[in-house]
Order: structure tokens, then C-alpha cells, then sequence
């Protein structure tokens, strides 16, 4: 299966770069290039690309606003959304957005690619940096006593024991196959812990159970 992109990024340059590396993988198509938010919602519902590599900062719509229009339009497509400035505001926003992932703009080639296969399986990802930077942000908003809260929340008492361990391993950002490895299970058992866990809590995605597990105080912010 051909994993087909929309590159959107105000800057010529990073665009021919990322378009570069993307092309260099046999699975992935670069289907079209954005130069802003609005061009990128047009091109989205005439291209329908599976992933729109999103930049956050731009003239006029911005990427956040983007992502938004492109999630309540009802697209298909994944946004995975990439910035260099690694702010909390941003990750948040993107999340409420609607935004499958969450990189920054210096992540290695591989490690891009990689995100882009997995944002396209349905999955979710975000750097472990703005997943660290996400608790820390949410530590005012968590209550006092994760452990008294977690206990508490009757959506997580809807898991079982090996399912709030992996939920644990997901807020981390880690992928299947390192929890996998982590727990010493293999991949497809994990892939179906993750299901059952999304359509136990009603979410979408990764990233939503990721900030489930904050909100409970499931994961401890550092302090």
C-alpha cells in the first residue's frame, strides 16, 4: 500500500527538503505541497491524501486552525503535525485540533518515515519530548493524588490490570513494539490490549489515551 502525503509548510525549502526524503521510501507518495493553512484544507479534500505533514506556524490560517478545519470537515486523513518550536501550547492545541502526531522538525529521517507509517496504520504518535513537556503542563491541572484519582475514575476501572499497564507504556509515547518488548508480550497481543483499551474509554487514538492517563493521574507528571 502506497502511503500518499501532503507536505505543508510555508517554507519552500523545508518542503523540497521533506519531499526529498519521503520520496526516497518506495511506500510513500508526496500527493501535492501547501504553503498555508487554507491552501492545505483545499488540497486535503481534493488530493485526499492518508497523512498531511503539517507545519505549525504560518501566514494567515495557521497549522492548528488547518488541522481543525481538515478533522471537523470529516477527511480521512491523519495530520502529523511538525514544529521546531517545542512549546507546550502548541502540542496541546494540536491535540485539541485533532492532530494524529506530534514531532518536531529536527526528528531523524528514519524516525519521520517511521511516523508516517504508523499515523497512516491509524495509530498516533508524539515525540517522547513533548510527551514529557504534555505531563509536566498538565501537573497544575491533575489532582493532587493520582493514586486516590485514578481509583476514582470509573473509565478506568473498565481495565484490567495488563491494560492499564500498556495505557501506562502509551502515555510514555512508546510504540507497540516497545511495549512489546517492555512487557515482554508480543506485538499483536499489544496492538489488541491498545483496541480494546481505545473502544473501553471511547477514544480515537493513541494520543487521546495519552492524555486520558494525565487527566486521571494515571502517568505522574515530573515535579
Amino acid at each position: 500500500m502506497i502511503i500518499r502525503v501532503l507536505l505543508v509548510d510555508d517554507q519552500a525549502l523545508l518542503r523540497k527538503g521533506f519531499r526529498m526524503i519521503l520520496e526516497e521510501e518506495a511506500g510513500i507518495e508526496v500527493v501535492g505541497e501547501a504553503s498555508h493553512g487554507e491552501e492545505a484544507v483545499a488540497l486535503t479534500h481534493e488530493l485526499r491524501p492518508d497523512v498531511v505533514l503539517m507545519d505549525v506556524r504560518m501566514p494567515g490560517v495557521d497549522g492548528i486552525e488547518a488541522t481543525s478545519r481538515i478533522v471537523r470537515g470529516g477527511s480521512t486523513a491523519r495530520v502529523l503535525i511538525l514544529t521546531t518550536f517545542d512549546l507546550d501550547e502548541y502540542a496541546f492545541a494540536g491535540l485539541r485540533a485533532g492532530a494524529s502526531g506530534f514531532l518536531l522538525k529536527d526528528v531523524p529521517p528514519a524516525g519521520l518515515i517511521t511516523a508516517i507509517q504508523v499515523v497512516a496504520r491509524g495509530d498516533a504518535v508524539v515525540s517522547p519530548r513533548v510527551t514529557r513537556r504534555l505531563l509536566d503542563t498538565f501537573a497544575q491541572e491533575l489532582p493532587s493524588n493520582g493514586t486516590d484519582a485514578s481509583r476514582s475514575s470509573p473509565e478506568l476501572e473498565s481495565l484490567t490490570e495488563r491494560e492499564r499497564e500498556v495505557l501506562i507504556e502509551m502515555a510514555e509515547g512508546l510504540s507497540n513494539a516497545e511495549i512489546a518488548e517492555h512487557l515482554f508480550v508480543s506485538e499483536a497481543t499489544v496492538k489488541s490490549h491498545v483496541g480494546k483499551i481505545l473502544t473501553k474509554l471511547g477514544l480515537r487514538d493513541r494520543v487521546q489515551a495519552a492524555v486520558f492517563a494525565f487527566q486521571v493521574g494515571l502517568v505522574k507528571p515530573s515535579r
